[in-house]
């Protein structure tokens, strides 16, 4: 037997001495070095009495180690739980409890409280800095730099990446070594990646496009990374030179725009720009054209398929358009009542099928069931319709998902917040357009009779219960929220008011 997203991925690349990761401070971390790396890494974590399908949750910053323990979980079976940074501790006893994680790995400024949470679950805990110290580091050091890797199947799970909807808890999505191997090979060919690439990376590794996407990618075809802990703008025109390809979410671009720095000669040697997470503003792709003569690639994906469409890397990449679906990916535009497919031109929502598409919710066998049908459809709650040519538009969303600088944020979680704050009668949250961030998010808050919300200690409420990227842009107080004939918040009507709040 083999493991093969371990040996499709990783396995392939030891002893090479090829260049891998290029760090800020011109540290270059080699393929095989990074594997050795990995491999202390593996004996940690059998040491710590892991067995695949054990799950391990890592709320890290990014660093090559943060990395590295993606490999080891590979390498060893282990079910990978990414978890977002900014989760307050709140958040993150659920996706602990939820997943029951038997090992969390965490930053040691957040040591207190995450070993708060894992005591009553048994679970073990190990700090990872940002840095490369910690406790998790200290076991690794006196290991050895080879390990046996362990047999696995496609079919096995690889990854829990929890995704969020409009009410209810977050889902944890079940990813399998063929769900994330598929589509690193497939995208891989899709846009010319090969070994002579350098992949500009400034995306978080806890999240689809940054991990299963951009790093992925690179190690299927062999080319190395400049790896930048977050989107720096500075260091991101720098390294532009000596880059072949930048993948971002639309605030990278709308950012970059913002930069005389930004000019035809820097991005030269530049052959692809890829965005996605959130909609790209027509007017942004038109901007970067004039700019730099390239073409944003767009693309659409979620947290369940990791890629379903692209724009082409040959061929006309539309603005305002996600592109075809992939080849092996089945895409229809169905009627959200009884199923049935629409025609061209139609809205409807989008279901697809392939074998990127996950395995299912953790214990959540009725969520699996209403969106995951016999036939292998998976319906995405994304609105869209298809064009002529095939491409795909997104015209909106079944659910009130908010996508904000790339990241989920439901609504419920904030409104739960904003109705329990003094002088608050009740709340409703909403996606706006954003010239940055896509999408921002905005709260309409109605007041209690006779008192005034006080909107500064709101948003410090907010601030201590959410990761920042949920925090409300801004909190306006109105008199009532529209509702249709069954009670129910008509939110279709909020958006529209308040669409041009953000763009003018």
């Amino acid at each position: 037997m083999t493991n093969p997203l371990y040996d499709a991925l990783f396995g392939k690349h030891a002893g090479r001495t090829t260049p891998f990761l290029h760090l800020p401070d011109g540290t270059v971390v080699s393929h095989g070095a990074f594997l050795d790396m990995a491999a202390q890494f593996a004996h940690v974590l059998t040491d710590a009495g892991l067995v695949p399908g054990d799950r391990l949750a890592a709320q890290i910053h990014k660093s090559p180690q943060a990395l590295a323990l993606y490999a080891a979980c590979a390498q060893t079976g282990v079910i990978f739980l990414p978890l977002n940074t900014a989760y307050t501790a709140g958040e993150l006893s659920y996706f602990i409890t939820d997943s029951g994680a038997k090992l969390v790995v965490c930053d040691a400024a957040a040591l207190g409280p995450v070993q708060d949470i894992a005591a009553p679950l048994a679970a073990q805990v190990l700090t990872l800095n940002g840095d490369g110290t910690g406790s998790f580091a200290d076991a690794a050091a006196a290991q050895p730099c080879s390990f046996d890797t362990v047999d696995r199947t496609g079919d096995d799970l690889a990854a829990f990446l929890y995704t969020s909807g409009t009410t209810g808890r977050s889902k944890g999505a079940m990813l399998s070594q063929d769900n994330l191997l598929s589509n690193a090979q497939l995208l891989a060919d899709a846009w010319r990646f090969d070994a002579s690439d350098v992949l500009l990376h400034a995306l978080p590794i806890f999240h689809t496009h940054g991990l299963f996407v951009a790093t992925n990618i690179t190690l299927v075809a062999g080319g190395s990374m400049i790896f930048l802990p977050s989107f720096d703008q500075d260091q991101i025109i720098d390294a532009l030179p000596r880059a072949t390809t930048l993948m971002g979410v639309p605030t990278f671009y709308t950012r970059l725009l913002d930069d005389a720095r930004l000019t035809r000669d820097r991005v030269a040697h530049m052959r692809l720009f890829v965005s996605g997470s959130a909609p790209l503003l027509a007017d942004t792709h038109a901007q970067f054209e004039a700019r730099t003569g390239h073409r944003i690639l767009e693309r659409y994906g979620m947290t369940e398929t990791n890629m379903n469409t692209s724009n082409p890397y040959d061929g006309a990449r539309k603005p305002g358009t996600v592109g075809p679906p992939l080849p092996g990916i089945d895409l229809k535009i169905t009627d959200p009542d009884t199923g049935t497919q629409v025609p061209p031109g139609a809205v409807g929502q989008i279901e697809v099928r392939g074998p990127n598409v996950f395995k299912g919710y953790w214990q959540m066998p009725e969520k699996t069931a209403a969106e995951l049908r016999d036939n292998g459809f998976f319906i995405t709650g994304d609105l869209g319709k298809l064009d002529e040519d095939g491409y795909v538009h997104i015209v909106g969303r079944q659910k009130d998902l908010i996508i904000s600088g790339g990241f989920n944020v439901y609504p419920k979680e904030v409104e739960l917040i904003l109705d329990d704050q003094p002088g608050v009668q009740e709340s409703a949250v909403i996606g706006v357009p954003h010239p940055d961030f896509g999408e921002a998010v905005l709260a309409l808050v109605v007041a209690d009779p006779g008192h005034a919300p006080d909107l500064d200690q709101i948003q410090a409420a907010t601030a201590t219960a959410l990761a920042r990227y949920k925090h409300p842009r801004k909190i306006l107080v109105v008199d009532s929220l529209p509702r249709n004939t069954m009670g129910k918040v008509q939110k279709n009507v909020l958006r529209d008011t308040h669409a041009r709040l953000f763009t003018g």
